[in-house]
């Protein structure tokens, strides 16, 4: 099914204007005039359910989102029309584009498009697991509950993406610093204190000869260090854009020592959670799997969804396509084994998120508890070998001279 947006006038002859869901551009057409409705634009937009986007949303924070849909949720259950509680929602202030993009969804939605519909436009705000739980909200009446549900989701994507961040920002700002300075004292500091050692004419111990090296290369060929690492960061960027490097990458991250298995363990909760979500709001299971597959972004892990996609089309579960692919952890197949023979496959995985999600908030709290004192440790190591090796050749010609 694709989208179409069309300006036209009605049987009374006002302008409106909207979009509508068909198969082709005639089908459209013949939708609208069997709703009395003449079309004298009609033009394609997205696809119901479009390629896999990169990031979970561009120009809008998950936060965002999440609190406008709670707000939206609320007014829907105090019994607003949904018009009025896009209004409502739209005319907060500090929205920016997403309060823009309320405002022309009130429009298509008060021309006569359905919610989701109008939704679907916006596909760089409202992926595909909006819009979808949205269309199941509408079609059983229960909109603001559903709508609720995604708050929620929304609201704990957030919250676990933000303590990831924070665990990851120091260890990096404290790197970089210390590799910025330690560069800094090898190509400009050094130099000038090692012409000073080559003046007193004398055999130079092996710490102080291997800092001279190492210094007169950077203080002469950082430029051409620097080249060499623009060459490997184009090379490794034009390997990554394409197909198979893609995929190369995205498998091989999960294989990288320490933080691999922490970052399947991310990936599993989120396809969890997201399936859980999907599921608990009446989405079936096949549509609820090629939403995750899209919105998952690891090409790995996408080929492993659309095997399993094709296995549950075939009539299995979602357990044994799970387990038979061998890319989840096995508690993730165990658990839904166990959610499909109790009949409360959503709530089992729910489960997971949750146990998936504990546990990389503590791997990531140990990881960096780890890696904070190692990181010093290796810098004051670095400084302390700088020291030494300018102290020692002093120290024998102070000994020489006594």
């Amino acid at each position: 099914m694709a989208l179409y947006e069309y300006s036209a006038y009605d049987s009374q002859g006002k302008k409106c204007r909207g979009v509508v869901e068909a198969q082709s551009q005639k089908a459209a057409s013949r939708k609208l005039k069997g709703q009395g409705v003449f079309p004298t634009r009609l033009e394609a937009t997205r696809t119901a359910v479009g390629p896999a986007q990169r990031t979970f949303f561009r120009r809008v924070s998950a936060v965002q989102l999440g609190v406008a849909t709670r707000q939206l949720a609320t007014v829907l259950a105090a019994g607003m029309p949904l018009d009025e509680a896009l209004a409502v929602v739209s005319g907060q202030q500090n929205l920016g584009e997403l309060g823009s993009a309320l405002t022309r969804i009130r429009d298509d939605v008060l021309q006569g498009s359905a919610f989701h519909v109008a939704l679907n436009v916006h596909s760089n705000i409202f992926p595909a697991l909006y819009t979808n739980m949205v269309q199941v909200g509408e079609a059983s009446g229960t909109l603001d509950k559903v709508l609720l549900q995604l708050a929620e989701y929304l609201d704990e994507q957030a919250r676990f993406s933000a303590q990831m961040k924070t665990a990851l920002t120091y260890p990096i700002l404290m790197f970089l610093v210390g590799s910025g300075v330690l560069f800094f004292l090898m190509s400009f500091v050094v130099p000038k204190v090692t012409r000073m050692l080559e003046d007193l004419d004398q055999a130079l111990p092996l710490p102080t000869m291997i800092l001279m090296s190492v210094s007169g290369f950077l203080s002469h060929y950082w430029w051409l260090l620097l080249a060499l690492l623009v060459v490997l960061f184009w090379i490794l960027r034009r390997f990554s854009l394409s197909a198979s490097g893609r995929f190369w990458f995205d498998q091989n991250k999960y294989r990288l020592p320490l933080f691999g298995a922490l970052a399947l363990q991310s990936a599993t909760a989120r396809f969890a959670r997201t399936t859980a979500t999907l599921l608990h709001s009446g989405v079936p299971l096949l549509t609820a799997l090629q939403i995750v597959q899209n919105l998952l972004g690891n090409n790995y892990l996408q080929r492993a969804l659309e095997t399993v996609r094709e296995r549950v089309t075939e009539g299995a579960g979602l357990a044994e396509p799970l387990y038979d692919v061998a890319v989840f952890p096995p508690m993730l197949s165990q658990m839904a084994a166990v959610g499909e023979r109790s009949g409360e496959l959503e709530g089992m995985l729910f489960k997971v998120a949750e146990i998936y999600e504990h546990q990389v908030e503590s791997r990531l709290n140990s990881l960096m508890a780890l890696i904070e004192p190692l990181m010093i440790l290796v810098m004051g190591a670095a400084v302390g070998f700088i020291v030494l090796a300018v102290l020692l050749p002093i120290f024998q010609a102070s000994q020489g001279m006594g």
